[in-house]
């Protein structure tokens, strides 16, 4: 029965209004959650052991505050909840260097990541986590079956390939066809009252650092045409200036 590592991150809400004050983004009044990817990882985790056995263990990194959306996962059916105690940036290097010791350290032999995170977009933690543990990798999964490695679907070419994955591996999950399930009020209460487990692990020092951040340009006011006259001005215009036809 397989030891199953799901990697949880906190981001701001997706919905929220983001907002620079000086050179960094203000997040003190932001409501942070779950990136929305790692929810698709949490749900393959749980059909993981529901199909095999195992137990699941959440991980995330991060400061206290970090522990509600461990307790997200717990409420849903994660047996434990684990937090790599950090503050401040890091980068890839580092944060990939701390997750793949907390891996080995907790005894994982699969581990489920969101294919990118809401906040940096960067895609690079399931397949550096597996670079740094020596374990397969299979990224931007839609769906997953379980046996003694996994079958997954992913993109490839225009279209999709089924794939053998030998275990131990990194699997990066996108939505798919995937439900994600909702918690009970039997579930909710338990992570109300679940321990979270705290390692501390040191981070290699990070040789990329945040300058600032800046918000991207308004976009130009959008033009409106009106009458058949008008076709080979917007013709034009999709063409030299959108770069769509």
């Amino acid at each position: 029965m397989p030891n199953i590592i799901v990697l949880v991150k906190q981001v701001p809400d997706t919905n929220a209004k983001i907002v620079v004050n000086g050179d960094r983004v203000d997040l003190s009044t932001v409501k942070m959650v779950m990136s929305p990817y790692d929810e698709f990882a949490v749900e393959t985790a749980l059909q993981h052991k529901e199909a095999t056995g195992g137990e699941v263990i959440a991980l995330t990194v991060g400061g206290a505050g970090a522990e509600k959306i461990l307790k997200d996962a717990k409420a849903i059916g994660v047996d434990r909840i684990v937090r790599v105690d950090a503050s401040g940036d890091m980068d890839s290097n580092a944060l990939q260097s701390i997750i793949a010791q907390a891996v080995a350290e907790l005894g994982g032999e699969v581990v489920y990541c969101g294919k990118s995170a809401a906040d940096t977009g960067a895609g690079s933690t399931g397949p550096g986590v597996a670079e740094r543990m020596g374990w397969a990798s299979a990224s931007n999964v839609s769906s997953t079956s379980f046996g003694d490695g996994l079958s997954v679907v992913m993109p490839s070419g225009s279209g999709n390939a089924q794939v053998s994955v030998p275990l131990p591996a990194v699997v990066s999950c996108d939505k798919g066809s995937l439900k994600v399930r909702k918690p009970n009020v039997k579930g909710i209460m338990q992570a109300k009252r679940a321990s979270v487990d705290v390692l501390s692990i040191e981070a290699p020092p990070s040789t990329v650092a945040i300058v600032n951040h800046a918000l991207p340009a308004a976009k130009p006011a959008g033009k409106s045409y009106e009458g058949g006259a008008a076709a080979a001005e917007v013709a034009h215009l999709l063409r030299d200036e959108a770069n769509v036809l």
